[in-house]
This record gives C-alpha cells, sequence and structure tokens, in this order.
C-alpha cells in the first residue's frame, strides 16, 4: 500500500495507480478491501490518516474492481459511534455500485435480538460493493443547453417504466438508459414538445428490508446509498462501471435532440433509515456527523431515538456538518462536469434548509449552491416541503430556485372537477401564481406547475377514480393520499360506458391544455398523455410491474377496453405545446399588468365574463361562477427581443368552461382584434381553423376549453 494522498475523496484510478480516501474522523482503524470476480476479499490497511481522511494507493488496479471499506472504533449509538469492523462499507463517493443488499441479519450492525450489542456477522456476502471506474468518455463536443426557463416543457419520467414495455426499443435495452437513449424514445419526445426530461432518481438506491420481506421493491428510488453512481439495474450493459459510460451515451443523445436531462435527487435521507436501519456506508463511517440528531437525546442516553427525522425515512442528512455539505456539493458539480446533466430536482427540499429544527434561507447549503459558479447556472428545483407542519415553503425559495407549486395543482383540479367556488384564484394560477412569486422580483417561470406528478393519480386515474386503491402494496390501503380531488365521472374504475368515458378523455385534455398554456413552467407526468393507469393506485412506490411500467399498445385490447384509444389526448398535447413553442405571447418572462405595454395598445392580460365584458370585482366574488376567458395581447409583447427590439405576436383569446352546462360566451369587441381563428378546443362542434369575429356569439361544450388566436 502507497501514501496515496487525502484528495480527491472516493477511488481515483489511472493507469498507475488507485487512490483511495475515505472521511471516517473518528475511526481507529481502516481496511481497504478488494474483491475479485469470484468475490474473496483481500483487505489492505490504511495506515495514513489526515484531517479525518484515510487514504493510500495501490498499482495495478483494473477499472471494474470490486472495493468497500471496514472501519473500526467505539460502539456507542447514543454517543453516534456504531464502528463495526464486520460491516463492509460502500465507499461515499464511489462512482458505480455492484449488486444490491439482502434482508439479512448480517445487513445491519447490531443484533437483532440484543439491539445494544453490535453485531459479529460479516456482511459482505449480503450487500453491494463500490467499483473502480475509469472516467474517460469522448463527449464529441456535447455542451450545456442551457434552455431558458419560459421555453422549457419539463416531462417527469422513471428509468425503467418508460420503456420497459416498449415495442419499438431492442428488448435486451428496455427498462434500462440505453433505451431512453433509442431514437423511438427520443423523437417522441421530442415531436411531442419537451425540452427537458426529468428523470426519478438514477443515483444507487436500495430498496427498504420491509419491502424486501413482502417480496417487493423501492421501484422509485427515492432511497439514496451512492450520491454519484448511477443506478446499476439500469444499466444494460453491466454494473461494473460500464453504467456511468451508458448513462453518458444516454445524456449526449438526450441533447444531440435539443432535451436537457434533470435529476431527481435526494439528499435529505440515505438508505440506511433509522437507528435500526441497516449499516450501509455512513452510518458506519461518520454517524454522529452525517445524521441530524435529536436535541439532547445523547444527554437521554437513549441510543434508539437520537436520530432527527423530518423526511419520514428515518434519518436526515446533516447539511451542517463540513463534510455532509462537501460531499453534497461535490456530487452536484461531479453530475454537472462529468456526467453533464443540465439541473436538479431536490427532494425534500426544506429538509436541506434547516439549521437545528428551524428553516433557514441563509444556510450553508443554499448559500454554497449560489455562490457556486457552476452550479448557480444549472436548472435548480425544488420541492418546497417536508414532512414537518413548519417545512412548507411554497412561494418562498430564494433565487435561483425554481418550486413545485402545489397551490396550482389543487386549484386546477377543484376548477375542471366542479369544486372551485369561482374564478379569483383560478386566473392566478392561470397568470402565474403572482401572489407566491412576484413580490421578492421572481418571475411567472419561478413556478413549476403541474396537475399530475410520481407522486398520486396518474392524469386517467384522476378522473377515472374518487378513492386510492393501494392494496397491491400490502399496506392495506393505508399508504397514498387521501387529499386527491379526483372525480369518476360515476363510476369508480375503468368502465364500458362510452359517455362516462368520453367525458374522463375530455376532463383529461382540458387538463392537459390549462397545463400547457398557464404561465410559468409545464411539467407533464410520462404516459399521461397516453392514458396511462395505476389501476387507482395514488403510492406505486413499490410497484416494478404493469401497475408502474407505461402501456406502449397503440390499439384497443379486451382487458381495459381503450387502452389506445386515450391518443386523442397525446395529439391535444402535442398541440397545446407547439402553440406554446411557436408564440411568445403564450410563456411570457414578465408579469402580466392589466394595461397596455405600449401607449394607445391593449391590454396585455384581460379577464373576460362570458358576456364578453370585462370581469368586475362582483364577478370575483361570484362563486357560482365556473368559466372565465383570457385575452393575451401579442402586440406588443412587454419583453423586448435578443437585440432589444420590439416583439410582435398574435393575440390569443381562451376560454375555460368546468360547468357542466353549455356556455354561451360573447367574443369581446375592441379595437386590437376584430377577426380570428380556432386553433384548439376540446369541444368537437369546433373546427379547426373555424372563422370568428369580435362581437360573435358562440356556443362552447359543457366542461371545455377554446383558444382563438388572432388572424
Amino acid at each position: 500500500m502507497w501514501p496515496g494522498r487525502n484528495w480527491p475523496l472516493g477511488a481515483t484510478w489511472t493507469p498507475a495507480s488507485t487512490n483511495f480516501a475515505v472521511y471516517a474522523p473518528n475511526a481507529t482503524a481502516m481496511w481497504l478491501c478488494l474483491f475479485d470476480d469470484e468475490g474473496t476479499e483481500t483487505r489492505h490497511e490504511l495506515t495514513e490518516q489526515s484531517l479525518g481522511i484515510w487514504h493510500g494507493a495501490l498499482p495495478d488496479i483494473a477499472p471494474g474492481t470490486c472495493y468497500g471499506y471496514r472501519a473500526d472504533g467505539r460502539w456507542d449509538p447514543a454517543g453516534g459511534h456504531r464502528f463495526n469492523i464486520e460491516k463492509l462499507l460502500l465507499d461515499p463517493y464511489g462512482l458505480a455500485t455492484s449488486g444490491t443488499i439482502r434482508n439479512d441479519p448480517a445487513l445491519f450492525g447490531y443484533r437483532w435480538d440484543a439491539p445494544e450489542e453490535p453485531d459479529t456477522q460479516d456482511s459482505a456476502p449480503v450487500t453491494a460493493r463500490s467499483v473502480v471506474v475509469d472516467p474517460s468518455f469522448d463527449w464529441e463536443g456535447d455542451a450545456p443547453m442551457k434552455t431558458r426557463w419560459r421555453d422549457t416543457v419539463l416531462y417527469e419520467l422513471h428509468v425503467k417504466g418508460f420503456t420497459r414495455l416498449h415495442d419499438r426499443v431492442p428488448e435486451p435495452l428496455r427498462g434500462t438508459y440505453a433505451g431512453l437513449a433509442t431514437p423511438a424514445v427520443v423523437d417522441y419526445l421530442r415531436d411531442l414538445g419537451v425540452t427537458a426530461v426529468e428523470l426519478l432518481p438514477v443515483h444507487q438506491f436500495f430498496s427498504e428490508p420491509s419491502l424486501l420481506d413482502r417480496g417487493l421493491v423501492n421501484y422509485w428510488g427515492y432511497n439514496t446509498m451512492s450520491f454519484f453512481a448511477p443506478e446499476g439495474s439500469y444499466s444494460a450493459s453491466g454494473d461494473r462501471g460500464q453504467q456511468v459510460a451508458e448513462f453518458k451515451e444516454m445524456v449526449k443523445a438526450f441533447h444531440r435532440s435539443g432535451i436537457e436531462v434533470i435529476l431527481d435527487v435526494v439528499y435529505n435521507h440515505t438508505a440506511e433509515a433509522g437507528p435500526k436501519g441497516p449499516t450501509l456506508s455512513f452510518r458506519g463511517l461518520d454517524d454522529k456527523g452525517f445524521y441530524k440528531r435529536v436535541p439532547n437525546g445523547v444527554e437521554a442516553g437513549h441510543w434508539d431515538d437520537t436520530y432527527w427525522d423530518v423526511t419520514g425515512c428515518g434519518n436526515t442528512v446533516d447539511t451542517w456538518d463540513d463534510l455532509a455539505l462537501r460531499l453534497i456539493l461535490d456530487s452536484l458539480r461531479y453530475w454537472v462536469t462529468e456526467m453533464h446533466v443540465d439541473g436538479f430536482r431536490f427532494d425534500l427540499m426544506s429538509a436541506l434548509t434547516r439549521t437545528g429544527a428551524d428553516i433557514d434561507f441563509h444556510c450553508a447549503l443554499l448559500i454554497a449552491i449560489g455562490q457556486d459558479p457552476v452550479l448557480r447556472h444549472v436548472k435548480l428545483i425544488a420541492e418546497p416541503w417536508d414532512v414537518s407542519m413548519d417545512g412548507y415553503l411554497v412561494g418562498r425559495m430564494p433565487p435561483p430556485w425554481v418550486e413545485w407549486n402545489d397551490q396550482y395543482r389543487d386549484t386546477i383540479r377543484d376548477f375542471w372537477r366542479g369544486q372551485s367556488h369561482g374564478v379569483r384564484t383560478v386566473a392566478t394560477r392561470l397568470a402565474g401564481s403572482s401572489d407566491l412569486y412576484a413580490d421578492d422580483g421572481r418571475s411567472a417561470y419561478n413556478s413549476v406547475n403541474f396537475v399530475t406528478a410520481h407522486d398520486g393519480f396518474t392524469l386517467r386515474d384522476l378522473v377515472s377514480y374518487d378513492s386510492k386503491h393501494n392494496e397491491a402494496n400490502g399496506e392495506d390501503n393505508r399508504d397514498g393520499s387521501d387529499n386527491n380531488r379526483s372525480w369518476n365521472h360515476g363510476v369508480e374504475g375503468e368502465t364500458d360506458d362510452a359517455e362516462i368515458v368520453a367525458l374522463r378523455r375530455r376532463q383529461a385534455a382540458n387538463l392537459m391544455v390549462t397545463l400547457c398554456l398557464s404561465n410559468g413552467v409545464p411539467m407533464i407526468t410520462a404516459g399521461d398523455e397516453r392514458g396511462r393507469t395505476q389501476r387507482g393506485n395514488n403510492n406505486p412506490y413499490c410497484q416494478d410491474n404493469e401497475i408502474s411500467w407505461i402501456d406502449w399498445r397503440p390499439d384497443p385490447v379486451p382487458e381495459d377496453g381503450y387502452a389506445g384509444a386515450w391518443l386523442d389526448v397525446y395529439e391535444i398535447t402535442k398541440t397545446a405545446l407547439r402553440l406554446r413553442r411557436e408564440h411568445p405571447a403564450l410563456r411570457q418572462r414578465h408579469w402580466f399588468e392589466g394595461s397596455p405595454a405600449i401607449v394607445g395598445g391593449p391590454k396585455d392580460l384581460a379577464w373576460l365574463h362570458p358576456s364578453g365584458r370585462e370581469m368586475t370585482d362582483a364577478d370575483w366574488a361570484d362563486t357560482s361562477l365556473a368559466a372565465v376567458g383570457s385575452f393575451v395581447s401579442g402586440v406588443p409583447l412587454r419583453e423586448p427581443g435578443p437585440c432589444g427590439e420590439q416583439l410582435i405576436d398574435n393575440s390569443f383569446l381562451l376560454w375555460f368552461n368546468s360547468s357542466a352546462e353549455p356556455l354561451d360566451i360573447t367574443l369581446p369587441v375592441n379595437d386590437w382584434v376584430q377577426t380570428g381563428e380556432v386553433v384548439l378546443s376540446t369541444d368537437d362542434a369546433f373546427a379547426l381553423g373555424t372563422g370568428v369575429k369580435a362581437g360573435q356569439d358562440l356556443t362552447l361544450g359543457p366542461r371545455a376549453v377554446l383558444v382563438i388566436r388572432s388572424t
């Protein structure tokens, strides 16, 4: 063993030698453990330590070599010391991980029959191993795309579930990074109008032992263990480092088609769970520093309740610990610089902003990201809440962060199911949620608008079920939200009733069109445009099967009656996104002011009563009003062009009718728009291209959207 050096952390491969460095400041001894192809272990003691980092180098280590660490030290769980030499530990900075875990008593640092005592069984046979990686890769000139937020359309998808059943993806590639890189996928997303895929977690994760006991797995991946390693099971080429190159090829393929790649990242907790969870990595290296503790928990001497949990997963990463903070920042920079991703969506961001128990917008993590020359210019999306009552931060995250806006979701769902009690808040959400973002100088694009996400009903289930049906999860249907704001339209679940089926599809189209044409950044959940169903399951985090996978069959099939018939929702989604893309009036950066952008011009935005007049204070207070129109002016736009020129676009008139009755509307009479044409409608009575003129009376069918463009 050569002395090596204490930086960079992790396994740094060169043809001459591989340097190993791992942080464990309270350990008394450390061993590097190498494994050959038969699983035989060879231990090398690391004798060099500086600044809490154990390090050494070995010559002639081939990429693909599996390794781990064994750390010795105190066994004092109440004091945050859980060293156990019998437990093989993953490298927190490992660039790849091979294998997975088994639910076995040897995986745990303590004895199941005597939790206060350390376990003496070797965990190596039942746990995963880190992998030495050659990081070289030919990017062929690939560079960051830096698509502007106002031009962005997000598409949230699961790497495996998106292609597992895809008939035009080669079978060996289905469910993998390579499968996503195929033309069948990339071309589909580009043609739909997607500009960025938001991948559910791809950091190496493991399933909770309780799930493994039930024969289930953590399908979503919100149980991270290795923050630098791409999930090995999503690789078609192997998990001995090949997954790194395969991931890079996927990113390169998306970028060639103009699509950015955003990662859903889980830095708030790890797969080691609560104090009675398994010992996989951090717990055996620096339990005291990496996980937040209950105030005065150590003094109370309760070893099993000293963890502080605002994630609902048993532990919370302590971002005020220097090395935990460094790991998160190093991980983010690695994925940007080495893996070429374009941004991140942070799961339970509120948990990462806490100083002790309090939310702190001047916390070390937010300041460090905002100051970092690499990270401050990528896309940063916050899920602005955690599981605590005080963790709800929607509208409060500081620049440059944008946010998942669940208030948009709830308001639009209520509107289309007839429960909005007026249109005042609906109009605010359609215009970009200025009540949340305008007061501190942010823009409408700070709102990531969505009506569905991975967590909850799909779009089809949202209009097909009143209640959740999570029995397959094995938790007696107790899991998942009860606040779905859904409507089954008269029958719970699938039905052969043609009228109900048609109404559901129109309602799905209404929700999708509303999302695509609202001011802000739209996020579509994968498969919603195709009528994907989870059979009423609103929490399929453990369903790695057809419940979660996207059905790509083009034609109706007997078991569900109309699987392919939902493709009309795909077509109208594609049309709405094309209008958004072609017309800057429909994706504006500046806030609407309700006044002319130039002297003598039209108002930039006017809200219209069905009678054709502008909305009055009395109209906004009318809780029975279930329809509203908006006039969006493109003559001119407030935003200048790239050279300061004045931008001119078509103007638009959009009508939203959530009533069960037809809506008689009068098109407004004004000096700026005399004629127009129908460019989108969920009411079949309006053919595309139908001409209209100012002052004309129209009848819009029940529960329908109508979009008119000036000619």
